[in-house]
């Protein structure tokens, strides 16, 4: 790689557990980092410091921070004030799914991947303690490996992706467990839908709860701040 016998990754960082977790895998894994947030609008801006946190943290090569305006479409609570926030658990697919937001982050993933010449991905989707959206899903991931391959110079050229998802069979304890064991500092992260401006979580939303079981389970101490 050009000098550098670390492999590269592009590892998409929200900020939140999950995504948090996933960089400290990528990194314990012998990857250079390069952390990509997206400013997609969401109402949790905080999570965006947040994932600066994560970043510096854990160091990442580069943090960038991509502005992309989906929430000019709506539909979702997480982008749309005028759809509140659930704060019980929901049947089906919720309100706060955010209509094609993972396939556009692990697209523009792959394009930075493909200009770092980096060829592998991490995601933190999880399809066991998730709510219920579609695009967590293992087939999803799948699906879109290939279509990375299919879509890129590079894949065609025969240096294909990967896109990992390190958590997708995993419970929120086990995650948890997991990045702890890795030395990661979870009070930098932030995982609530609806955080106040001095990212304090609302303890009351489907993320919250998710975060706070699962934290219950792991027998560990629950370091978010709540307002």
């Amino acid at each position: 790689m050009k000098g550098n016998t670390r492999p590269k990754a592009v590892v998409l960082l929200s900020g939140g557990l999950d995504s948090a977790t996933a960089l400290a895998m990528a990194r314990d894994q012998g990857f250079d980092c390069y952390a990509l947030s997206v400013d997609y609008g969401q109402r949790h801006r905080a999570e965006l410091d947040a994932a600066a946190r994560v970043a510096q943290a854990l160091r990442a090569l580069e943090h960038r921070i991509v502005p992309v305006g989906i929430a000019q479409f709506g539909g979702s609570a997480l982008t749309d004030a005028a759809i509140p926030v659930p704060e019980a658990p929901s049947q089906g697919i919720p309100v706060t799914y955010v209509p094609a937001r993972n396939t556009l982050l692990l697209a523009l993933a792959l394009g930075w991947a493909e200009v770092l010449e980096a060829r592998d991905i991490f995601i933190g989707v999880n399809a066991l303690d998730y709510s219920g959206y579609p695009d967590c899903r293992p087939e999803f991931i799948a699906v879109f490996q290939t279509l990375s391959n299919l879509a890129t110079k590079a894949g065609v050229e025969g240096q294909g992706f990967q896109i990992h998802a390190p958590l997708i069979d995993l419970t929120k304890a086990e995650i948890i467990r997991r990045g702890t064991a890795l030395g990661l500092d979870y009070g930098l992260t932030l995982s609530c839908y609806q955080a106040d401006e001095r990212g304090r979580a609302c303890g009351r939303c489907d993320s919250c709860r998710l975060r706070a079981e699962g934290f219950r389970a792991a027998g560990l101490p629950d370091p978010t701040r709540y307002r």
